[in-house]
Parts: C-alpha cells; structure tokens; sequence
C-alpha cells in the first residue's frame, strides 16, 4: 500500500518538482499539495497525509506555525521540513514544533524519498548539514553532562550500536551507514531499534541529545 504525502509550498517551480518526485515513485501518492500555510492548516487534516514535506518561508502563516498548530490534534502526522533554511533558530523551532525530521530543498530526489522512508519507519532524517548544527549544539550547550557521564550512559551499547549512533549524529541515512558498514538496511534499522530501547528514546534527536549527554 503506497503512502501518502502531501506537500506545503508557495514557489511553484519547486512545489511542481517535488510533486513529480513523489508521483514518479511506486512507494508513494500525492495526498494534496498546498500552496499556502492558511490552506494547508485546513486540508491536511482533512486528508490526513502520513507525511507532509513542509516549507518554512511561506507567505503568511509560517511552516513551523502550520506543524505546532496541527500536530497536536493530529500526532499520527509526520510532518518533515524542506526547507532553504540551515540557520540553528529555525531548526530547533521546527523541531520544538513537533517536526521529526528536516531537509533542505538542494537534497537529491532519491535522498529525499529515502528520507521519506526513514521518517515513516521511525527514524527522524536530517540532511548533513543540519545534523552538523544539531550537534554543535548539544556540544557547546552549557550544562552537558560530563564526557565520563555519557560514556556511562553509552556502556549499554555494544560496538556497532556505538558505531551506527556516531554515524546517526552526523546525518546520515539508514541505507548510506548500511553501504558504510557493508551491512543491510534492515540489520541497520534492528541496530538502531536496540538502541532506541537501550537508551529509552523514541528518535534520532533524542538519541544524538542523550548521545552528546544533553
């Protein structure tokens, strides 16, 4: 069963380009696409997409205010940010918003529907560049816990568990750390699912907060 997305975006060439990339793919449907943060406000949830691919500069009503003010009534959507914007304020708004995952609109097509596919499997895709900034964050954040603390509260993982968190925290893709460790995808996401449970977390942010000892 294909999935549904809908897409949020006022620019019209790249509203265009991002439908024709979810219509070219078997694994995915169009939902609805929505020109505006107003509109959307009112179709997602009547249509009720599994994902939506979120702009932030919208002309009215921002992206981040479109997913804080929809995803509490509606926590079954995953909404993912694609965006220009790199800066760490809209990033950490998006995310407090209740966005699970965010990219930017220079990602390829084929890294774009893989991070669809991580997203609804649970897994909370950033693209490099916004993973980078993630963990700055969380290193320079004043009040870390101590290096000796977060080596304690990684002791629960095994190596490779350790090994695929690091390759987590830089951004990359489920399929990208399985080429890497010349693995599947699928012994990938079982890693990442032990240490979801192990260090009692539900995403990838929170797994690289705890990992960083935030």
């Amino acid at each position: 069963m294909s999935i549904a997305v809908a897409i949020v975006e006022d620019n019209h060439d790249i509203r265009l380009a991002l439908e024709q990339i979810i219509e070219s793919s078997e694994e995915y449907t169009l939902a609805v696409s929505c020109i505006s943060g107003e509109e959307a406000v009112v179709k997602l949830p009547i249509f009720q997409p599994k994902v939506v691919l979120m702009d932030i500069g919208l002309g009215g009503i921002s992206g981040i205010e479109v997913v804080r003010q929809l995803k509490t009534s509606n926590p079954e959507i995953l909404f993912m940010m694609c965006t220009i914007y790199d800066d760490d304020v809209k990033i950490f708004e998006a995310l407090s918003a209740g966005a699970s995952g965010y990219v930017l609109k220079k990602t390829p097509p084929q890294k774009l529907l893989e991070a669809i596919k991580e997203l609804v499997e649970g897994g909370a895709p950033m693209s490099s560049q916004i993973a980078s900034k993630v963990v700055a964050a969380f290193q320079t954040k004043p009040g870390n816990t101590s290096p000796g603390a977060v080596e304690s509260v990684l002791d629960v993982l095994s190596k490779r568990e350790k090994e695929i968190l690091e390759m987590l925290a830089t951004g990359l893709l489920y399929k990208e750390i399985a080429d890497k460790l010349s693995i599947s995808s699928e012994t990938v996401r079982k890693h990442v699912y032990h240490v979801y449970e192990k260090l009692h977390v539900g995403n990838r942010i929170e797994a690289v907060n705890k990992f960083y000892g935030r």
